[in-house]
């Protein structure tokens, strides 16, 4: 295992099962975790024209979803729980579920995302085009590292669904995005990715978002 502290951030390399029994209870639990498609396994190459096609390698860390037990697990290292994905896996009902609309018509891709929640509210719905070269800019063009990343900005959304929480963890952290979103909104975040290329990637840009911060006056989203 590997751990590595970059500003408000802990990194774990490691496998979230052997990691998670020795953290402490969060505030939020914000998580991505794999839906057991084979999204891992190259299908990104043959995505239609509206897509830009990009070979991420063939992996198999996609191959089925977690186990029950350790999505019981995860949910339970949080008071608040935001799970995208949340439609692949045995949850319990929820009033409040968070819907990315991706401004997917006419592709191959979902028109949404979904994510489950425990918190007691009304839906929510998010707009934010993600697709090749039809993505929705918010300041630079961002790069997609990871088959499943997850825009900035959506996780920033669902961030702002739980303005409360301080302490954050993703267990499924990829590319690392909900951990810039947690330091351009001034959160403490605790991030597990089992994927040695994609802990590096997510370090890299988890400490750019922290020397970014350091520029602005007020944490992205609103006033300290």
């Amino acid at each position: 295992m590997r751990i590595e502290t970059i500003g408000p951030a802990t990194l774990y390399l490691g496998d979230c099962r052997d990691i998670l029994p020795t953290l402490a209870p969060v505030d939020l639990v914000l998580t991505d975790p794999p839906y057991g498609i084979g999204e891992a396994a190259g299908k990104n190459k043959s995505r239609g024209l509206a897509a830009i096609p990009k070979d991420y390698g063939d992996d198999q860390w996609d191959d089925e979803p977690p186990a029950d037990a350790l999505i019981d697990a995860v949910r339970a290292k949080g008071r608040i729980q935001i799970m995208f994905g949340g439609n692949y896996f045995t949850l319990p009902p929820s009033s409040c579920w968070l819907v990315w609309d991706k401004d997917n018509a006419g592709t191959d891709f979902a028109d949404c995302e979904l994510a489950w929640t425990n918190m007691p509210q009304a839906v929510r719905k998010f707009r934010f085009r993600w697709n090749g070269m039809l993505q929705e800019n918010m300041g630079a063009k961002e790069l997609r590292e990871h088959p499943t990343q997850k825009p900035v900005p959506v996780m920033r959304w669902a961030l702002g669904q739980a303005k409360a929480a301080q302490t954050v963890l993703d267990p499924f952290m990829g590319s690392g995005t909900t951990g810039v979103a947690c330091v351009e909104m001034d959160k403490t975040f605790i991030g597990i990715e089992r994927e040695p290329k994609y802990f590096d990637i997510a370090c890299k840009r988890i400490q750019l978002a922290v020397d970014e911060s350091k520029q602005r006056l007020f944490p992205v989203g609103g006033v300290a």
